[in-house]
């Protein structure tokens, strides 16, 4: 019998065995080569290895967003009422946050410095403006800070040639304007409320997004003192205030799915992880995008 499982395991394999054999092998070789085939297989993805490959990136991305949320907010209140923890409440509570949350004391540390507009260091940050088009006529402005900033340029400009763009004028398709959104009032104070004083204050247009927070849209000049004033007389939490490359309605450019989507997609994904960086704007519109791949795109670039 041992002789026999063997020829018919090499039978298959052998044209000169194959054509030799009996009707009575053949029968038997046919069997195997069914039970070889309905065995059940391991399929890519679904073994317990890629399952925890998939589980530890989405607990490594979950890590990664907490990251830049609390260094993102604590970079805003270093920068508006400085780096004291003790002098500055807002802050405290966000480092205190921060820490319970795992963030490492390196990230908080160089947070509260780039506020400051030092690294961690306590060296002068150059602020970086970078440009570039990515196919099919994507433009892209990326704000850094750094102590190297012909580092910075040669690094993006790889990711971006990867992208097969290229570094190239791309701000005279956006407005520079200034932004402060409040979070919605406990206490029910709206737009209409807070108006005339925003105005005082410097403010050109006021609006709700769908969560029924306040934005409020100024010239970058009148940031800061939108974010404090508003914030303080009606003791409003801020949860951005910054100077934004708001893309002009006439020169925004749609992308659908396709191989530039995974192109553009990865080199978002390469900017948005670069320590220096610190936004990302561009003028894309969805085209045909999936709801997926359109959510991919918005959570990689500020709006």
């Amino acid at each position: 019998m041992a002789s026999l499982a063997r020829s018919i395991i090499i039978g298959p394999l052998s044209r000169s065995s194959s054509k030799s054999a009996t009707p009575w092998s053949s029968s038997i070789c046919a069997q195997c080569r069914r039970t070889f085939i309905t065995s059940p297989a391991l399929q890519s993805g679904h073994n317990k290895w890629s399952k925890i490959r998939h589980q530890k990136a989405a607990h490594d991305a979950k890590t990664s967003s907490a990251r830049t949320y609390y260094a993102k907010n604590i970079i805003l209140y270093s920068k508006l009422y400085g780096p004291s923890l003790a002098d500055n409440p807002q802050l405290a509570n966000f480092v205190q946050a921060a820490k319970k949350a795992g963030v490492p004391k390196a990230v908080i540390e160089g947070a509260i410095a780039k506020g400051q507009g030092k690294s961690s260091e306590g060296a002068v940050l150059e602020p970086v403006v970078y440009e570039a088009i990515i196919p099919p006529n994507i433009a892209l402005v990326v704000d850094a800070a750094t102590e190297n900033t012909k580092r910075v340029i040669e690094d993006l400009n790889g990711y971006v040639k990867k992208a097969k763009g290229a570094k190239s004028p791309s701000k005279f398709l956006f407005e520079r304007r200034g932004r402060v959104v409040f979070e919605k009032s406990e206490s029910g104070l709206d737009v209409d409320d807070i108006m005339e004083d925003a105005i005082e204050f410097g403010a050109e247009d006021l609006e709700n997004d769908e969560e029924g927070n306040i934005i409020v849209w100024s010239d970058p000049s009148s940031t800061q003192q939108i974010s404090k004033g508003l914030g303080s007389k009606f003791n409003l939490k801020i949860l951005e205030s910054e100077i934004i490359w708001h893309p002009i309605e006439d020169t925004r450019a749609p992308l659908d799915s396709s191989e530039d989507l995974n192109r553009f997609i990865e080199c978002l994904e390469s900017i948005k992880d670069y320590p220096d960086v610190q936004a990302i704007w561009s003028n894309v519109t969805r085209g045909n995008m999936s709801d997926e791949e359109w959510a991919r795109v918005t959570d990689l670039i500020d709006e």
